[in-house]
């Protein structure tokens, strides 16, 4: 299973957004660019960035992003706004290594088949889930799309990965979150990357036996430091022992 470490960006700045909420963001007072060179020097093969004024149209963090491609030493998974297919081939010609999806493949799910078509394994997309259904803009407006639905709709596509967040669980700690990722999972035909429920070590022990869950993404549990990032890879590639029985 492999570790996503996430940077949450706005105004230029690290930060993280319950519920992403835009106007309550906890900021963290570090540079962006080092933060990411430092998860790759911890081992990170993947660094994914949202970039919230992106998805609120604004494209000040352009630059920044470009420099986190050009500096960090990862490969790069980037979401934020991409509305438009002349805009996703922007950033795969900027030289990020995959672009996110959530409301475009809510709202005009053709052209993100066209894009998985055009870079393939190169194309995600995001299934934020709340109260059953699939949420759009930023988690702000929910649509009348169960998950399941929403997943089986790509399944001839060749997608990079599916990333699962249950926003319940962003909300407070719901018991059947992990039950969630594992029945999504089980209908996938990509890779599904679970967000939001890593939030201690405990938590990618528990992911990390969840059939055809590939990966975690993991955000402001590395900035509160209630997860250190090299024992979450080190957890997340460890081969377990299996005994021989004659």
């Amino acid at each position: 299973m492999n570790i996503y470490p996430s940077i949450e960006l706005q105004n230029g700045r690290c930060v993280s957004l319950h519920r992403g909420r835009l106007d309550e963001p906890q900021i963290w007072h570090i540079d962006p660019v080092e933060v990411a060179k430092s998860y790759a020097q911890k081992g990170a093969e993947w660094v994914h960035i949202t970039d919230f004024d992106a998805i609120a149209g604004n494209d000040m963090n352009a630059e920044l992003v470009q420099n986190i491609i050009q500096h960090s030493g990862a490969s790069i998974q980037y979401g934020g706004g991409f509305r438009a297919l002349h805009r996703i081939s922007e950033w795969v010609d900027h030289g990020v290594s995959r672009v996110v999806i959530g409301t475009l493949a809510v709202m005009a799910p053709d052209i993100v088949k066209q894009a998985a078509k055009l870079y393939p394994d190169q194309i995600v997309i995001a299934v934020d889930v709340y109260k059953g259904k699939v949420m759009s803009d930023g988690w702000r407006k929910p649509s009348a799309i169960t998950p399941e639905a929403f997943i089986r709709s790509f399944e001839k596509d060749p997608l990079a990965a599916i990333i699962v967040s249950d926003i319940d669980a962003d909300l407070e700690e719901a018991d059947d979150s992990l039950a969630l990722i594992t029945q999504l999972a089980g209908i996938a035909k990509a890779p599904v990357i679970a967000r939001g429920l890593s939030r201690a070590l405990d938590d990618i022990a528990r992911l990390k036996y969840v059939p055809y869950v590939s990966g975690a993404l993991i955000g402001r549990a590395l900035f509160n430091q209630t997860i250190n990032l090299e024992d979450a890879i080190k957890l997340a590639h460890r081969q377990e022992e299996i005994a021989d029985f004659i």
